[in-house]
């Protein structure tokens, strides 16, 4: 069987290890004679599989007591309004970060909730850099100020966590999440669809501080209220089970790997790989500034964009899946998530050097 190297941004490439046991079980989970998506999810043997993955997770993040890990559906777009009907219930107001498509989509929810306010921007710049935030500049009655960690289509990244004093940090982790170490309780909520570096799609991560919950208004539907999440432990209703089932495998694999250090270690390792090859192509260039690059997705770009689909087609054909860039950016993107073996960013360094070499031949 063979098995492509997987770049695209999400859904994204799992650990093999984890496809591999994940398989194994598939007809009969620890032999109950059933698999994970058919049993109850009242279960103890679910009961194990969901209580496991957030003690994975606990420990892999260092994840504070006082902070309650949510199992939710509806993906990181869903969070863009249950983050506001949760919080944005004392002045009404939240200051926002906007660093691209995501957090433009965050925003445009959250204006139905509440007060709006931009207090750092990179539009300026088509979004190739990451705004620097001046607590000066964050409003103090704000409820919460909300950033995109990892700017999946703009390819920009967060390298320090802005100080927000006493105003809660919102963080949208979707995209960045397990990437490397980070503080929690630098966060008020922290939230991440599974789709990068998680599991499968589906499922969505809710780190949440608990004084946080319990604050919603009456109005607010059951099922979009955190408090309903946390006094059910994730299982008001049927959560998505295979989806948290593969997500505890990945914290597995990841614990075996040797933590978020390790893992943060060796996604340094390969992004450098590819930039230090733009850095001195003559044919492909990063319109990322150096300073805000993201380690998790890659865009780089040709002049002129003639060669862009001859790029995506040959490479596909040498087996690197899914380096089209994003509509509203064009170009290319390599995604890095944690399940890309350095040795993925390598052959295809290889490859790009090659093309390079063969189309500069011909005069582009």
């Amino acid at each position: 069987m063979k098995r492509v190297y997987n770049f695209s941004a999400g859904p994204s490439m799992l650990p093999l290890e984890v496809l591999e046991l994940a398989q194994e079980e598939f007809l009969s989970y620890q032999g109950s004679g059933m698999s994970v998506m058919e049993m109850s999810h009242r279960s103890s043997l679910f009961s194990g599989i969901i209580d496991e993955a957030e003690r994975l997770l606990r420990d892999l993040m260092d994840i504070p007591n006082t902070y309650k890990v949510l199992f939710i559906q509806g993906g990181a777009s869903q969070q863009f309004a249950m983050v506001p009907m949760n919080l944005l219930v004392k002045s009404r107001k939240a200051d926002f970060v906007h660093t691209g498509s995501w957090s433009k989509k965050a925003m445009s929810e959250a204006k139905k909730f509440g007060q709006v306010r931009v207090v750092a921007s990179s539009v300026d710049e088509h979004f190739t850099y990451i705004p620097h935030v001046n607590f000066s500049l964050i409003d103090p009655e704000a409820d919460y100020v909300h950033i995109t960690t990892n700017n999946t289509i703009e390819g920009t990244a967060f390298s320090e966590i802005p100080d927000t004093g006493g105003i809660p940090l919102v963080a949208d982790m979707s995209s960045n999440i397990l990437s490397e170490e980070v503080d929690v309780s630098k966060f008020g909520l922290i939230y991440a669809g599974a789709q990068k570096n998680i599991g499968p799609a589906g499922l969505t991560v809710v780190i949440v501080r608990e004084d946080l919950m319990g604050h919603a208004p009456e109005s607010c539907p059951t099922m979009l209220n955190y408090q309903t999440f946390s006094e059910s432990g994730s299982m008001y209703n049927t959560p998505p089970t295979f989806g948290i089932y593969i997500a505890k495998l990945v914290f597995e694999w990841l614990s075996n790997l040797g933590g978020l250090k390790e893992m943060g270690k060796l996604n340094r390792a390969k992004a450098q790989i590819l930039y230090d090859y733009l850095e001195t192509s003559d044919l492909f260039e990063s319109p990322v500034k150096k300073d805000s690059r993201s380690l998790m997705n890659i865009p780089f770009m040709m002049p002129g964009r003639e060669l862009d689909d001859v790029f995506v087609k040959e490479a596909k054909a040498c087996g690197f899946e899914t380096l089209k860039g994003h509509r509203s950016v064009g170009g290319m993107r390599a995604s890095l998530y944690n399940a890309m073996p350095i040795e993925g960013v390598k052959e295809l360094v290889a490859f790009m050097a090659d093309f390079e070499k063969r189309y500069k031949r011909l005069g582009f």
